[in-house]
């Protein structure tokens, strides 16, 4: 590469790499090792610090792999620019001409390399039993929409996320932390997993046209986005329903705080079944998902910490 396209690759890198929506692994990783800290007492800065970095390059090559499969398949392409938002539309470095489809797919190769091999030192130096949670979450976020796999196009990528960045995140987090997982670990995976799942369905909606026509079968696709704001609604649901039974196993009432999220969440189920259909209006749902699960995450973090003076 030569000296005078670096600037034009690093920007596109780091548009690619997107580092605020870092949120999504970084609130279940905080969650984690809140708990660890809370139930267990153990927390180590060290083991969080290379555990993050490990994540966040996972992060960085999937972007990548959904990048270049979606440029590839049409997806990024087909749409159109009135439904162009922040929240949807892919990174769209290949599509404005920042990186090339190669440079993009090295990038994937690379981070995903260097994440295995921190996966491998955590696992050789730390904790050898996270190797399963963390081999799960490393081939879910390639198989993502790698073919022949393809998951977010096969119906499967709301569930990949709802897994990968709920149970795998967390208790993997957890895990190496602590030695082991408990169960409000589990619990609370749960909630962040259904609600990181709605944060990437409401943000289908605006690519429904294009995903339609690439034949991206998500299941805003396969419901249609009017019959999808019921599914959305029912996410919220059964995240908020799951703080209650997390307060009253772990007999801590502090993880009933999320619930003060509740009120953001009905306003942004009540603009989404209004305006499904009007992009510019909806994207205040799109917003409002995302802060329904940084605040549940702050929660859940004040509610583990708590736990360390119910002891």
């Amino acid at each position: 590469m030569l000296k005078k396209d670096w600037p034009r690759f690093w920007k596109g890198f780091w548009q690619l790499a997107d580092p605020k929506i870092w949120i999504a692994s970084t609130v279940p990783m905080a969650v984690g090792a809140a708990l660890a800290y809370g139930i267990e007492g153990k927390f180590s800065l060290y083991w969080l610090f290379w555990s993050m970095i490990g994540v966040y390059l996972i992060e960085i090559g999937k972007n990548a792999i959904n990048e270049f499969v979606d440029y590839e398949s049409g997806v990024d392409r087909y749409v159109a620019p009135d439904k162009r938002t922040p929240f949807s539309g892919g990174k769209k470095v290949i599509v404005d001409g920042i990186l090339s489809v190669s440079e993009v797919k090295a990038i994937a190769v690379w981070t995903m390399a260097l994440a295995g091999l921190i996966g491998v030192y955590i696992v050789l130096y730390r904790e050898p039993s996270v190797l399963w949670i963390g081999a799960a979450g490393f081939i879910l976020s390639i198989i993502y929409s790698l073919p022949p796999f393809k998951l977010c196009y096969r119906g499967f990528g709301e569930i990949t996320v709802g897994l990968t960045f709920g149970p795998l995140v967390l208790c993997g987090t957890y895990l190496v932390q602590a030695h082991r997982i408990s169960f409000e670990a589990v619990l609370a995976s749960l909630i962040l997993g259904f609600l990181i799942a709605n944060v990437l369905l409401i943000n289908e909606f605006p690519d429904y046209e294009a995903d339609l026509r690439g034949n991206k079968r998500n299941w805003v696709v396969r419901l249609g986005k009017k019959r999808a704001t019921l599914l959305y609604f029912t996410l919220f649901a059964a995240a908020f329903a799951t703080c209650p039974v997390l307060a009253y196993i772990s007999g801590n009432p502090v993880f009933l705080l999320p619930l003060c999220a509740y009120p953001i969440a009905k306003n942004a189920v009540k603009i989404a079944k209004i305006y499904y259909n009007d992009i510019p209006n909806l994207i205040q749902a799109n917003a409002k998902t995302v802060q329904v699960y940084q605040l549940t995450g702050l929660t859940l973090i004040i509610g583990a910490i708590f736990s360390k003076f119910l002891q």
